[in-house]
Order: C-alpha cells, then sequence, then structure tokens
C-alpha cells in the first residue's frame, strides 16, 4: 500500500502494520528514545535520565515495543551488577534519522506554527 496516496489512512479501528509502526516510531517517548539513541549506546538509567520525566514503566514498554519492531537492540552483558545496553539497528537509526530531522523542522518553524494558531485564534473569535 502506497503511503503517498492516502490509501488506508483512515481504515477506521483496523490497523495496518504500517500504521502501527509509524505509531511506535511518533509516539512521545519513540520519538525521544529514537533520537537520543542516535547518539551513542545507553544503559537504561542513562537514557532515562538524558530524555526526562518519562517513568521506568513507559521507557520500558517503549524500549520493548522498539526491540520487538527491529529498531532497537537490548545487550545483556552477564556481569555482577546485570548491564544491558541499548543502541539503534540499522533500520532503528534510518528512522531515528527521519524522526530527528521531523523534530528539527518543528524547531525551526515553530514561531510559524504558533502564528497561524493566533491568525486562525483570532479569526474564530470574531
Amino acid at each position: 500500500m502506497a503511503v503517498s496516496d492516502g490509501a488506508g489512512w483512515n481504515d477506521g479501528e483496523a490497523m495496518c502494520p504500517h500504521r502501527l509502526i509509524l505509531e511506535h516510531v511518533t509516539s512521545r517517548w519513540g520519538v525521544l528514545v529514537l533520537i537520543q539513541l542516535l547518539e551513542r549506546p545507553y544503559r537504561f538509567s542513562e537514557l532515562r535520565r538524558a530524555i526526562g520525566r518519562v517513568s521506568e514503566k513507559m521507557l520500558t514498554q517503549t524500549l520493548q515495543t522498539l526491540e520487538r519492531d527491529g529498531l532497537v537492540h537490548r545487550d545483556a552483558k552477564p556481569v555482577i551488577p546485570p548491564r544491558v545496553d541499548y543502541s539503534l539497528t540499522g533500520l532503528g537509526r534510518e528512522a531515528a534519522e527521519q524522526v530527528r530531522d521531523l523534530a528539527l523542522w518543528t524547531e525551526k518553524r515553530t514561531a510559524d506554527v504558533l502564528a497561524a494558531r493566533q491568525a486562525y485564534d483570532e479569526a474564530r473569535a470574531l
């Protein structure tokens, strides 16, 4: 199914595989995890601190989802204390670069979006 033709994007409750992947990659925490892991591999606690304001449960769920999708690699080392590192797979790096570009665009164009919102709100208030 081609994304460019818009087909399949409004299939009600049915979740097409590409839509589910898109949901995982563009989720609130998925975006931040992918962008952060572009820098380097992280241990869980380091990643949580780097992202900020994410609960342990949400970060765990996000990492598991991204690992299942083949975007994140979990490397558990058999040492005491246990050490687990998270890094991007090749597929994950590709997705993270796309998401980072979108994040950079939003940062660059925030003023324009805020101006558009203000103009819209003012026009609706009349």
